[in-house]
């Protein structure tokens, strides 16, 4: 659906954004259309892997599949960093890849060794509003209860008096916060409401909930999420001997235009921050980074 080029967003319009880079011969590997059963993987590329440990992926993969998340862990604990960098595709009709040849499903990207140094950080686009709490009933992902209240008496609480009054309003504004056991940073995933009983005080999430989890409220905010990306770039610019080589940033559907405004807003930020360098990338129905599936987040990949 969207694009990005240094500086620049094209979204909604064709467009095509290429970045030639050279890397030490046998320093990566390219697989493609993986699924289930990363034995295939191992059976591929068995001898790249033994001499060149993998160290990151950058990986594209299809919305569609229904195990994404574990693949995703499986894959990451292949890499010696436990890390992958990346995104879902996204298009309003059949989603493709190019990884040698094109891809219709699966996960598709290239494995990097330790010769080719990388940099990668994660900007949050939400921010919470009330306290932690913690999951008492759920049924798949249905909220029964939360800190032994009705979830959604929870969730009023959280949003205020003004949106508790027009839950109407909270769709696209108001989403779940999934909290990363044992993060440093405070970090969460971010998972759409995707359903309300009013009579019965259930709330429906995107994701299979179980008692005792972690869970908090968190709202989509222009002004947060420009502050948080301005951090992140600072936090990296500090860091920099030099001008990246290059870089690939994932971000999400729900950024770009439409949480930063017009003018390639979003970009003009990476470019301020960082300077003119090659980077190309693209607006994602799910972020990667780590072992994780993110929302509403992006990934910035630096070549250094």
């Amino acid at each position: 659906v969207g694009i990005c080029a240094t500086g620049v967003e094209y979204y909604g319009e064709p467009a095509i954004a290429v970045m030639l880079g050279e890397f030490p011969p046998g320093s990566f590997r390219v697989f493609s259309g993986l699924s289930g059963d990363l034995d295939v993987l191992e059976a591929e590329h068995r001898a790249w892997m033994a001499e060149h440990r993998p160290y990151l992926a950058l990986v594209h993969a299809d919305p569609a599949l229904t195990d994404i998340e574990d693949i995703l862990e499986e894959l990451a604990a292949r890499t010696s960093s436990g890390f992958l960098v990346g995104g879902l595709a996204s298009a309003r009709e059949a989603v493709g890849f190019l990884a040698d040849g094109v891809i219709r499903s699966g996960v598709s990207g290239v494995f990097f060794s330790t010769q080719v140094p990388i940099l990668t950080r994660l900007t949050q686009g939400c921010s919470p509003i009330g306290p932690h709490h913690r999951v008492t009933a759920a049924q798949r992902n249905i909220l029964i209860e939360i800190d032994h209240k009705p979830a959604l008496d929870v969730l009023k609480e959280d949003v205020g008096p003004e949106l508790a009054g027009d839950l109407a309003r909270i769709g696209g504004l108001i989403f779940a916060g999934l909290p990363i056991p044992g993060s440093d940073t405070g970090g969460y995933l971010v998972r759409n409401l995707v359903g309300l009983d009013p009579n019965r005080g259930l709330l429906a999430i995107g994701h299979m909930a179980g008692e005792g989890d972690p869970i908090l409220f968190c709202r989509r905010d222009r002004g947060t999420a420009r502050e948080d990306l301005i951090r992140m770039l600072g936090a990296i610019r500090r860091g920099l001997r030099g001008a990246p080589r290059g870089g690939i940033y994932v971000s999400c559907l729900g950024r770009g235009v439409n949480l930063f405004g017009e003018g390639s807003a979003e970009l003009g930020l990476i470019r301020a921050e960082l300077g003119d360098f090659p980077l190309v990338g693209f607006y994602a129905n799910g972020e990667i980074s780590q072992d994780r599936l993110y929302g509403y987040t992006g990934v910035l990949t630096l070549f250094l």
